[in-house]
């Protein structure tokens, strides 16, 4: 085949560092377009992002010529960075160690978005760790309790 053709959808999802509530609104108005050029400067489209004050939920489709983990290593340094130079933070900004990246069917995508659309109000009945494990056991990932939080 001469062309390389993919449609690589994931579903990324992490925290402020020790889930502190930094992301306030005033904040993510800027913070999330600009994970979206981000994203676009590596070929990839943003889809949806959204979340609350200690987590983002990004439904993005990357290149195949970028890796899951350097997209997220380019992401959260660089975001992190603006934030903390800019001072659009109300104190030293950071993004927690890892992630959870979970790919997406096609058929999957508006319920994604919803899902991201819906933060606020599903946060209401499940506290961010609760929803995080959920993820995990929905997508099989076996994972040990003590090595995800930081």
């Amino acid at each position: 085949m001469a062309s390389t053709l993919t449609n690589l959808l994931y579903h990324i999802v992490f925290t402020t560092r020790k889930r502190q509530n930094l992301i306030i609104p005033a904040l993510s108005v800027e913070l999330y377009p600009y994970i979206g050029g981000i994203i676009r400067e590596e070929k990839g489209k943003l889809l949806k992002i959204g979340g609350t004050l200690n987590h983002v939920h990004i439904l993005a489709r990357f290149s195949a010529s970028v890796s899951v983990s350097e997209m997220l290593r380019r992401i959260k340094g660089s975001s992190s960075k603006w934030v903390n130079e800019s001072s659009k933070g109300t104190s030293h900004f950071a993004w927690q160690r890892g992630y959870g990246a979970f790919s997406v069917s096609e058929s999957s995508v508006e319920n994604v978005i919803s899902y991201i659309e819906n933060q606020e109000e599903h946060h209401r009945k499940i506290t961010f760790e609760g929803e995080f494990l959920l993820l995990l056991q929905k997508h099989g990932i076996p994972y040990d309790e003590k090595y995800i939080w930081d």
